[in-house]
């Protein structure tokens, strides 16, 4: 019989350290954001609005994308960087495959660690969600990559921060690469930043709460991601299932941290099919 055990906490949640080449994608990203807010720019309101405010911190704004015909819902990306980093000018680009659908799309920033909690991240979220959908009616899809992707999953819980109305119109959340349980990250230096204890982490942790009725999951995580990051998606995926949940696992095979998310880029997409939910 083998035991398994973690003993190098910050190293087991580490990715640039384990990606090689991991700076071409913050690159990309960069670059693709920029073309995409650009075209809004050139197209003016007919392809969206860019820096909406949702609060009074600069941070607190939203990108709004809109397809070429009325919108059938509204799709939102939260983007992730351990709830430290990036923001709605570096992820544009990752709203083509759901707005090709006839989505509008919002990507939102959201105020950083160290200089918030956590708690105050998941409700800018929630306030971003909350504003958009007083834009664009009908079902509302969230996706959200990495700490993205703990957000997005904190929408859909019981005790979740939205408003029963907005949250009622979520049809789908796609936590891609999620960080479920945030117990693991006390023992990791990027705690220096988060200022987690035990009972907020608790709180912050999708897979220790209970989802909302109706809820419909994806975990969605590559294959060739730190093992950290595939437990904490399968479990989120098991648990939640025991909780009334409909919900599904995808390891994408070959794919890293940084990779994973590329494909909702393209309408065709397997990643951007299961995010419109077929």
């Amino acid at each position: 019989m083998t035991f398994h055990i973690i003993d190098e906490w910050s190293d087991a949640y580490e990715n640039r350290g384990h990606t090689p080449g991991f700076e071409r994608f913050l690159q990309t990203w960069a670059a693709s954001g920029a073309a995409a807010r650009d075209a809004v720019l050139a197209g003016g309101s007919a392809a969206g609005r860019l820096d909406v405010a949702y609060g009074t911190d600069p941070r607190q704004r939203y990108d709004l994308y809109l397809p070429q015909n009325e919108p059938i819902g509204l799709a939102v990306f939260v983007h992730g960087g351990y709830w430290r980093a990036f923001g709605r000018e570096d992820f544009g680009h990752m709203v083509d495959g759901a707005r090709a659908a006839g989505y509008a799309v919002v990507v939102p920033s959201y105020r950083l660690a160290p200089t918030v909690s956590i708690a105050t991240i998941t409700a800018d979220v929630a306030a971003a969600i909350t504003a958009a959908a007083d834009e664009i009616a009908g079902p509302i899809l969230l996706a959200g990559h990495s700490a993205g992707g703990h957000l997005v999953s904190r929408m859909a819980q019981r005790d979740g921060p939205l408003d029963q109305a907005v949250a009622a119109r979520i049809a789908h959340v796609l936590s891609i690469s999620g960080l479920h349980d945030l117990r693991p990250l006390l023992m990791t230096d990027k705690n220096e930043d988060l200022r987690l204890d035990g009972p907020s982490a608790v709180v912050e942790s999708p897979a220790l709460g209970s989802p909302l009725p109706g809820t419909r999951l994806t975990a969605w995580v590559g294959g060739a991601e730190r093992p950290e990051f595939i437990r904490q998606s399968e479990l989120i995926a098991n648990i939640w299932l025991g909780l009334g949940a409909a919900t599904r696992l995808v390891i994408d095979p070959g794919k890293n941290h940084f990779d994973v998310i590329e494909p909702l880029a393209d309408p065709e997409s397997p990643i951007t099919r299961a995010f419109l939910g077929a």
